[in-house]
């Protein structure tokens, strides 16, 4: 498998090309040993973290209408009915440029669908810390709804606990598409306003009213995950399926699951672009530890 590999002084980074870009480690370097801060990935599990472009999650109806035209989306992913996450980590991405701390990569051919569309992707490390922006452009001869995000996978133990406020859960059916939405105050079970242990069950829901921070207290490894995501990224998606699973999914997304057939995506025309950025950093919980700002 074809890797990138960046690093500085507190942390280390690969990334697969030939993966949809994903990153597959992600590695803090805490006094003298290397923490995983993402679920390592391998060649058979896409563990790390996706990028998702033209879109977020799962598209319902076989397709969606927009601006009096309906566009047939084939599933993408085998097992699974609908369409999802859009193809971009589907495909290869070309290496435009690395340095010791930085990587770009670019998506020239993005296509599923009617999208038709090219991205690039800015990976860099500041001072231990993960920055990742994302851009997308539409290169379809119409105009067409957008969406970004980025998937990343992160350890899950006994003592894992989630600070994320949001105003808003969205409810899903047994096909894990949204019925409604629920405000937090009624769901104490999922509400992370306040520092708290993942729910003992399945969670696979958007949370929405997120103000784009969040902190994942890693217990075990005695850190501090902290989440920084841009304005156009005000949703998450909180995906776990049980406590006796080892990992979680906590994704900043622009829009709801199946914002084709309700709201949220944006309206790119010919030529039109959108972005999104992530920074994810850490510090140590130990108070004479490793610190990255």
């Amino acid at each position: 498998m074809e890797l990138i590999r960046i690093e500085d002084a507190h942390a280390r980074l690969e990334i697969s090309p030939g993966q949809g870009a994903q990153i597959t480690r992600y590695d803090a370097f805490i006094a003298g040993a290397s923490v995983p801060i993402f679920k390592p990935g391998t060649s058979e599990v896409s563990h790390g973290c996706q990028l998702l472009v033209p879109w977020s999650n799962r598209m319902s109806g076989g397709g969606f209408e927009f601006e009096g035209r309906f566009h047939p989306v084939e599933p993408n992913v085998p097992g699974v009915p609908f369409p999802s996450h859009g193809d971009g980590f589907q495909k290869r991405w070309r290496v435009v440029s690395t340095t010791a701390t930085r990587a770009e990569l670019a998506l020239d051919d993005g296509s599923i669908g009617p999208y038709r569309y090219s991205a690039r992707v800015v990976y860099a490390l500041d001072n231990g810390a993960l920055v990742a922006s994302l851009h997308v452009e539409n290169r379809a001869a119409f105009a067409l709804p957008y969406g970004l995000g980025f998937h990343p996978w992160f350890l899950r133990t006994a003592g894992t606990q989630l600070r994320a406020p949001a105003e808003r859960v969205w409810i899903v059916d047994e096909r894990n598409l949204p019925t409604g939405v629920e405000h937090l105050a009624s769901r104490s079970d999922w509400n992370f306003s306040a520092q708290a242990r993942l729910p003992r069950g399945p969670v696979n829901n958007g949370f929405d009213g997120w103000n784009g921070k969040a902190e994942i207290i890693q217990q075990d490894d005695g850190i501090v995950i902290s989440i920084d995501a841009s304005l156009e990224l005000r949703v998450y998606v909180l995906y776990s399926p049980s406590e006796e699973d080892s990992f979680f999914c906590f994704e900043p997304v622009s829009h709801p699951v199946d914002a084709h057939h309700g709201a949220g995506l944006k309206r790119l025309a010919p030529g039109e672009t959108m972005q999104a950025t992530m920074r994810v950093s850490w510090r140590n919980m130990s108070p004479h530890g490793d610190q990255v700002a």
